[in-house]
């Protein structure tokens, strides 16, 4: 009865810790880009991942975004998924290219590489699952944003992550893929 309950506020303490170095970082960074000539972008996205080990789990993703130029930046990534039997975080350097309309709309694809941790906790007794596995990450996507003022934009963006996590012997089966619909903010310079 412990050993759950304890898990349960294992995870949550990272997730916590997770976002608040995130909070802390965007305002220590914002004075930085501010020194830097606003070239650093930052955004939260809100939505759902399916095809994972544990069906469709609810998603929180993070990005940092370092203007090069214009229309290429680079930056962090994560994607964190903490509800339910299934808790996913995933880290990945990304880099963008921002295709500008002239409408206020961004198509933004973007490709990177990183990390993924999957933890999942299913069940009681005899059949209970508790397994976890770190593979390689690779998030291919495109965001589609509209500019609803000079520096925050509406994003939904479409994820196809590609990865390796085996739970076995626990599932026999492995999960190589998942996609994720997510819709967020972001603040550009």
């Amino acid at each position: 009865m412990i050993r759950p309950i304890a898990r349960i506020l294992a995870r949550w303490a990272c997730a916590a810790s997770v976002l608040s170095i995130l909070t802390v970082s965007a305002f220590v960074g914002e004075s930085h880009a501010q020194a830097d000539g606003q070239r650093w972008g930052f955004g939260s996205d809100l939505g759902l991942t399916t095809g994972t080990v544990n069906g469709t789990v609810f998603t929180l993703g993070f990005n940092a975004d370092y203007h090069i130029d214009r229309n290429f930046s680079i930056g962090p990534m994560m994607q964190i998924s903490p509800m339910g039997d299934l808790f996913q975080i995933a880290f990945a350097g990304v880099g963008r290219y921002h295709f500008r309309l002239n409408n206020g709309i961004n198509v933004v694809p973007f490709s990177g590489i990183g990390l993924l941790h999957a933890d999942l906790d299913r069940g009681t007794g005899p059949g209970r699952i508790d397994r976890n596995d770190t593979s390689w990450y690779i998030p291919l996507g495109v965001s589609l944003e509209y500019q609803a003022a000079s520096n925050i934009a509406l994003s939904s963006t479409l994820l196809v992550n590609l990865h390796d996590i085996s739970l076995a012997p626990s599932l026999s089966e492995k999960d190589s893929t998942s996609v994720a619909l997510l819709f967020g903010f972001r603040f550009k310079p």
